[in-house]
């Protein structure tokens, strides 16, 4: 007979997915493959296959019309049909306001005039900002779960080419695992049941589980490696056979928590990093140069020893590598055999990909052409000309600014709002700025963390990994098609909170929206509405952020965090 004390942590923690499963209701699931063919015994008592499925899965019906899934969409959790099927629209992508999301557009001349004589009001809503369109609806289930539903199934059938997804199939575990946007929307066509699997789950469920993890796994290798490593120049000169068999020897790994932003909230919190967690090690320095390691989610730091602990020399993300210009000498240069030169850890949460160094030796190397080896000739000691090139930006930032930039995690921001505060009058014009273009309210603090002169303001940063948008129901928070902004649609937002709680930099707050005349708008149940705000950057301005160009004295400024020469040269 089974104890509470023998679950893992997180079912005590965070209760079960959905509620939990009956047991009549595992049981059904242990007829289905591929659970009815796994072997429970190789699954450790704390972990029994069955209190996975009882705890990380839940069983959902879905009805005629209704999303599974949205293209764009950061996603925490795979699906298995279990009975029906669903519909996965491949093009011409469903637009916009059928995602529940703005459409992209500036405005006229007209509009950004119009901003001179706004309302008086803060936070004033039109009435097509308060609720969605006619394309798509939403509405609340009887457990509380918000369904959103197409309207013209036909329409888009007959306009848009689709595949379907039939009973038994497993979909959406490459964005789950890999923390990447949802690559397509899938909808029922008819009623459908689905087991949701959180990503824990499936995690655990691959660890124990060899013949799942091959049929995941191949399913990547299938519909997403390829495409990833011809995004890459050293790969793209690869004959199909060959790219074939990197494909298939390739290794798939994960580092860290996705919570990341959770754990970290609460050590801010705490009012330091003091007692973190140790970040998992991807590769140590002096280890074999067994492999080339490729980011496909999160971010890894790069460190090498300094006296007795370890010095920040940079921060990898999605679609950059480790480790090429090691194995690259050790090809021209047996005789100094190098291992790999520094350490690379998790931040957070990190999924790689690696590349047996054999195969990088043998297929990829020979194709590149001669320019591409300016290292080669160089001493053993300068083998990585892409870190060298970013240790000499961190010996102007210095040791103290890495450390501080790496440790609040501010290398996920692709527009950090930088304030130099012996620079700074405290005149607010940037402020005052901001409100003019956003409804007489400002989207940041003139606040947040500082190192020496400089401070990091609370606002949005536009991150490469915008855990904020993981959750949210509607799809109001997106990326926009412009430049990659992150903004939020008003309409269809339903002030769930999600984002705001889910963003690690407090850079989203939720206000109570007010109609023009300043009024609070209320629900049937006479409650404030609330809306979420943030930075969108001026995304709708075409001389760019408002903050930024108010400044009289050149004191703040928008940069990329990953571009350290950048932010060495704002610095100086």
């Amino acid at each position: 007979m089974s104890t509470t004390s023998s679950k893992p942590q997180r079912w005590d923690d965070a209760t079960s997915f959905g509620g939990g499963l009956s047991d009549a209701e595992v049981d059904r699931l242990m007829t289905l493959s591929p659970f009815r063919e796994m072997d429970q015994e190789t699954f450790p008592k704390r972990l029994p296959l069955r209190g996975i499925l009882q705890n990380d899965t839940r069983i959902r019906k879905f009805s005629k019309g209704e999303m599974v899934v949205r293209q764009g969409d950061y996603g925490t959790s795979a699906f298995l049909i279990m009975s029906g099927e669903v519909k996965v629209v491949l093009k011409p992508e469903l637009p916009p306001r059928i995602l529940g999301r703005k459409e992209a557009e500036r405005p006229n001349i007209f509009r950004i005039f119009s901003q001179f004589w706004n309302s008086k009001h803060p936070e004033t809503r039109k009435p097509f900002e308060l609720k969605a369109g006619d394309e798509v609806s939403a509405r609340q289930a009887d457990d509380g779960e918000l369904k959103v539903f197409l309207q013209d199934i036909p329409r888009i059938l007959d306009q848009h080419q689709t595949a379907t997804i039939g009973s038994g199939e497993f979909f959406g575990e490459i964005s789950a695992l890999g923390r990447i946007p949802r690559t397509a929307t899938t909808f029922c066509e008819k009623e459908a049941e689905l087991l949701e699997i959180r990503w824990q789950g499936l995690r655990d469920l691959l660890k124990y589980d060899k013949n799942l993890k091959m049929r995941i796994d191949q399913i990547y290798r299938e519909r997403a490696l390829a495409s990833h490593l011809l995004k890459m120049p050293m790969f793209r000169n690869l004959t199909p056979e060959n790219l074939q068999k990197v494909i298939d020897e390739a290794e798939f790994r994960t580092y860290g928590e996705y919570d990341w932003s959770g754990d970290y909230k609460k050590l801010v919190k705490a009012g330091a990093a003091e007692g973190a967690p140790k970040e998992p090690v991807i590769v140590q320095e002096g280890d074999y140069l067994n492999g080339l390691v490729l980011i496909r989610a999160g971010f890894a730091r790069l460190s090498q020893k300094f006296g007795r602990g370890l010095r920040t020399l940079n921060y990898l993300g999605v679609g950059q590598s480790y480790g090429f210009d090691e194995i690259a000498h050790n090809w021209r240069k047996k005789e100094e055999s190098l291992p790999f030169q520094y350490t690379l850890t998790a931040i957070g949460y990190t999924h790689v990909i690696v590349i047996p160094t054999n195969l990088i030796e043998e297929l990829v190397l020979p194709t590149l052409p001669p320019k591409a080896w300016p290292a080669l000739i160089q001493k053993k000691e300068e083998a990585a000309p892409t870190v060298e090139k970013n240790k000499a930006a961190e010996t102007r930032i210095g040791p103290d600014m890495m450390e501080f930039v790496a440790e609040h995690r501010f290398f996920n921001g692709t527009a950090t709002m930088l304030i130099d505060l012996t620079l700074c009058t405290r005149c607010d014009d940037c402020v005052r700025a901001c409100a003019s273009t956003h409804n007489n309210n400002p989207r940041f603090l003139r606040n947040g963390p500082t190192n020496g002169n400089v401070m990091v303001a609370n606002a949005c940063m536009h991150c490469v990994d915008p855990v904020c948008m993981i959750g949210c129901p509607t799809g109001a928070i997106h990326r926009n098609a412009f430049e990659g902004e992150v903004v939020i649609n008003q309409s269809t937002c339903i002030g769930c909170q999600s984002c705001a709680s889910n963003c690690p930099y407090d850079a989203i707050r939720m206000v109570e929206a007010r109609d023009t005349k300043g009024r609070l708008v209320l629900d049937k149940e006479m409650k404030g509405i609330l809306k979420a705000t943030k930075c969108d950057l001026c995304v709708d301005q075409y001389g760019g952020p408002a903050c930024e160009r108010a400044c009289p004295h050149d004191a703040l400024v928008r940069l990329n965090m990953n571009d350290l020469d950048s932010f060495a040269k704002w610095l100086k």
